[in-house]
């Protein structure tokens, strides 16, 4: 009996709804910014946000790729330097925590926000030590 109470009293609480940020919104967090996202509990890339909408991103132990962003609707793109041909579309909204994001193209993966700094992201290039 308690844990169907438990169960009703869950179910009853409003659902918090995803509201995506809109790219005005999204340029003011992110803006001087470095993030580093995380991904079912494991980091999985790093992307300094610097004026002019420009970015760098790298994911975790790989190397870095220069890139812009841009609103499409209530979407976030990217397009990397390295491939001008390919958009990489996001909703991204605010919680508690930070930023979370969604993919909006094949398999809708979720990133959150787990740490961020006013650093700009350190990119020591190809085959450094080589």
């Amino acid at each position: 009996m308690i844990r169907l109470l438990i169960a009703l009293m869950v179910l009853s609480l409003p659902v918090q709804a995803q509201t995506p940020m809109t790219a005005a919104e999204f340029e003011a967090y992110v803006t001087g910014r470095t993030l580093t996202f995380g991904f079912e509990g494991q980091a999985y890339g790093v992307e300094e946000f610097r004026e002019g909408r420009r970015t760098t991103w790298a994911f975790m132990q790989e190397e870095c790729r220069e890139g812009s962003w841009f609103p499409r609707g209530e979407q976030i793109c990217f397009v990397y330097d390295d491939r001008p041909s390919e958009e990489h579309c996001w909703i991204f909204w605010q919680e508690d925590n930070g930023l979370n994001a969604r993919f909006m193209g094949e398999g809708g993966t979720e990133l959150y926000e787990v740490q961020q700094s006013p650093r700009p992201l350190i990119c020591p290039g190809p085959e450094v030590g080589v």
